[in-house]
């Protein structure tokens, strides 16, 4: 096998503003693994959050190259799981992990001639509504934005929130309102407030619509989320506080909700895992992305069906998404029934 990979810059369409920073473009390293004249195609993007900027991404695929080069074929490192057959090397940061793990199973499916989400035991490409995000911004081009999107077919926005002043979110989801009065919200403050704001803020939330809300507040006390998730009047699901596996299974039957995202938890395996372990808990499965291309969203989508929410419109922020293959502009994202990831290249993106 010969594994490469390519640094592009993915730009938004508009900067993207959340409580915690503005986001206006990132980098995206293309992980191409070869074999027998087919190549699989994977994506990590970099995230300062995430503590991965590309130099660190190359870093580490530049130390693993060795070691993946000399499996003998790619069935085998998907079999024996991309981490487990790579001894020796330091442990791969989670996106850098998901990235290989998605180009592997890519690449098996094309030479099984087989869609990705069946070699994860779905028979029928998965679809599934998808939110679209409206970021911190003032009321009236949330209405204008909210409108827009629902007259493309969206049925669920996600208003980011967090605010110096509340009163300046709880402006934002009335227009948001105002703009979809059909559209199911969801709540994202990204970890601003402390417990007693959530608890004082989210039921005047809930009387204007909003039906769930991501990490009301900073993470690092899963105790304090779980009580907030006991008296909240609305589902409440982590995304900060639930990184690994570990954490999600710690906060099983203690939140509604866990955000489960494939460059934090490292993968399509290491998600299936965590649905497992919710399975009965009472605690259901997000299933959220990063912003990146349709080629790093596409795994996520081949799990769209295990989840309650999804949250998978990263590639919908892009100004020119350079592959194409998972849809979404409509409010619904699908797999394909193409072999492998079902991902195609739209462009030759500009790559250093």
């Amino acid at each position: 096998m010969r594994l490469t990979w390519h640094t592009t810059e993915l730009e938004l369409a508009e900067p993207l503003r959340i409580y915690r920073s503005v986001m206006a473009r990132r980098d995206a390293v293309w992980v191409a693994i070869e074999h027998g004249g087919l190549t699989g195609w994977g994506e990590v993007v970099s995230s300062d959050y995430l503590g991965l900027p590309t130099a660190r991404i190359v870093r580490h695929l530049t130390r693993a190259r060795e070691a993946v080069e000399r499996l003998p074929d790619p069935e085998t490192a998907w079999d024996e799981h991309v981490a487990d057959s790579l001894p020796g090397l330091p442990q791969l940061p989670a996106g850098v992990l998901a990235g290989m793990e998605a180009a592997l199973l890519d690449l098996v499916g094309k030479r099984a001639g087989r869609p990705a989400h069946q070699l994860l035991g779905t028979h029928t490409a998965p679809a599934a509504q998808t939110t679209r995000t409206i970021g911190i911004t003032a009321p009236v081009p949330a209405a204008a934005q909210a409108a827009r999107l629902a007259m493309s077919g969206f049925t669920a926005l996600k208003v980011k929130a967090g605010s110096p002043d509340p009163a300046e979110d709880l402006a934002r989801v009335e227009a948001v309102r105002t703009g979809a009065p059909e559209a199911s919200l969801l709540l994202d403050p990204n970890g601003a407030w402390t417990e007693r704001q959530a608890l004082d803020l989210l039921p005047r939330f809930a009387a204007l619509g909003v039906t769930a809300v991501e990490q009301p507040i900073a993470p690092g006390s899963p105790d304090a989320l779980a009580r907030v998730a006991k008296e909240s009047p609305v589902p409440v699901i982590a995304d900060e506080d639930a990184v690994s596996y570990e954490d999600a299974v710690a906060l099983a039957g203690q939140v509604h909700g866990v955000n489960v995202k494939l460059a934090k938890c490292g993968g399509v395996r290491a998600a299936l895992r965590i649905h497992d372990a919710l399975r009965g808990s009472g605690t259901d499965l997000m299933l959220g992305c990063l912003t990146a291309s349709s080629l790093g969203i596409a795994p996520a989508v081949h799990l769209a069906d295990r989840a309650r929410w999804v949250d998978l419109d990263g590639h919908l922020l892009l100004a020119d998404d350079p592959w194409t293959g998972i849809g979404g502009t409509d409010g619904t994202v699908r797999a394909a029934d193409r072999a492998g990831l079902g991902v195609r290249r739209t462009h030759a993106a500009v790559v250093r």
